[in-house]
């Protein structure tokens, strides 16, 4: 896929994505899409081996404090893979949870360790 816009548009959801190597990426985003979704097909190194079933911990990112409160709250399906992620932190989540919309635009993320595509 093309490189990422670095300067949304007003009007575009956006997903704030902090790489492996520290470098923040703006991508634009799809209403309905999952994190997991926009960061995989905008060619970012995420390893989400099961696509987006929460059948692995492979899409572990970390998001940024002031997001958490408006997010869903993780399911138990979720947490349990969270147990097998590394690194976990409070604000660790497997971004293959969370869907992207208006409301959610400009949300930041950070790759997790172990997250990396092998």
């Amino acid at each position: 896929m093309k490189q990422a816009l670095q300067q949304p548009r007003p009007d575009e959801i956006f997903l704030l994505v902090v790489d492996h190597r520290g470098r923040e990426h703006a991508l634009p985003a799809i209403d309905g899409w999952r994190v997991m979704e926009v960061i995989r097909d905008w060619g970012m190194d995420l390893k989400a081996s099961c696509g987006g079933a929460c059948a692995c911990a492979g899409c572990h990112v970390y998001v940024d404090q002031p997001w958490i409160g408006r997010l869903h709250p993780p399911t138990a399906e979720e947490e349990d893979r969270l147990d097998e992620a590394i690194g976990v932190e409070p604000t660790s989540r497997l971004c293959c949870q969370i869907l992207m919309s208006s409301k959610l635009s400009g949300l930041r993320v950070r790759l997790a360790p172990g997250s990396e595509l092998e």
